[in-house]
């Protein structure tokens, strides 16, 4: 009951990052010690649903009995359950304080980045310029992030947006909430779901399982064929990540960085608090190789 209940919290903290542009709830998976088990479990989740349109039943069992069903549901139940209870109170928040929500999260992903390094099991100078490399790319793609807002999107739209969106969800470093930004797409969607629009949501969800199902199978080789490398890579997109969330200007709705000249100390101690998070959060998942 512990272990559900401590995977169902890590499932909301996901939930919750999800929800800023700018942070990832691949991230907080990662510091929790979960990510890699995660994609393993929608990578075999993934298999069935193909081998199901293939008719292939045998294929179907075999691959539904490597999920881990009773984690993944409740890792699921604390993202839907995060979407639902906090999208009207962080919208407010990106609104009206958005210096101290983003600096709030500039400390956490900054802490993510020091967790995720110790994941490394063999470091190597070649893992460094490969997250240098990644972390530059980043930084300049989100400098093209334009952030206008799609008028009156189609239920194509939407699919879409949920198709390309969850592959940034899975992606430390990388937030869906930012590519609905930058596709703009990120106001609809979360309007749609304060608005408890069911079919809009639900063709949005439908698409994500599509884009999941698709990527999820790249990633999981990749991991296990080139964890430190992969690892390498997606420690730069999380370093790269910081560029949107840095608090001035606001680092939520713009990429341009900018010298701090308001509400100073009250970023840093919120940055500061972020950091600190989320090194309690890796020692409670104790995620370091053994």
């Amino acid at each position: 009951m512990i272990a559900a209940l401590k995977t169902f919290l890590v499932g909301f903290l996901m939930g919750s990052a999800d929800v800023v542009p700018g942070v990832s709830g691949g991230t907080i998976a990662l510091v929790a010690g979960i990510y890699e088990r995660l994609v393993s479990s929608i990578r075999a989740g993934s298999s069935a649903l193909a081998s199901l349109i293939r008719a292939n039943m045998k294929d179907v069992r075999t691959h539904l009995s490597r999920v881990e069903w009773g984690f993944l549901l409740m890792v699921l139940a604390g993202i839907f359950a995060a979407v639902l209870s906090l999208a009207h109170f962080i919208e407010v928040q990106l609104e009206e304080r958005p210096i101290l929500l983003a600096s709030a999260f500039f400390g956490l992903v900054l802490g993510s980045v020091v967790v995720a390094s110790r994941l490394l099991h063999t470091p190597r100078i070649l893992h460094a310029w490969v997250a240098l490399a990644s972390g530059i790319a980043t930084f300049l793609l989100l400098g093209l992030s334009s952030g206008n807002t799609a008028s009156d999107p189609s239920l194509l739209v939407f699919f879409g947006s949920g198709a390309v969106a969850i592959c940034a969800m899975i992606l430390p470093g990388i937030s869906g909430s930012l590519i609905l930004v930058m596709l703009g797409m990120y106001q609809a969607v979360l309007g749609a779901v304060n608005d408890r629009e069911f079919l809009t949501v639900g063709v949005f969800v439908v698409g994500a399982v599509v884009g999941l199902a698709l990527f999820s199978q790249l990633l999981d080789f990749a991991l296990q064929k080139w964890h430190d490398i992969v690892l390498a890579g997606l420690i730069g997109l999380m370093v790269g990540s910081l560029r949107i969330l840095w608090p001035w200007p606001d680092g939520v709705d713009g990429p341009l960085l900018g010298a701090p000249n308001e509400d100073v100390l009250i970023a840093l101690v919120a940055a500061v608090v972020g950091f600190v998070a989320v090194l309690l959060v890796a020692r409670l998942g104790d995620p370091a190789p053994t």
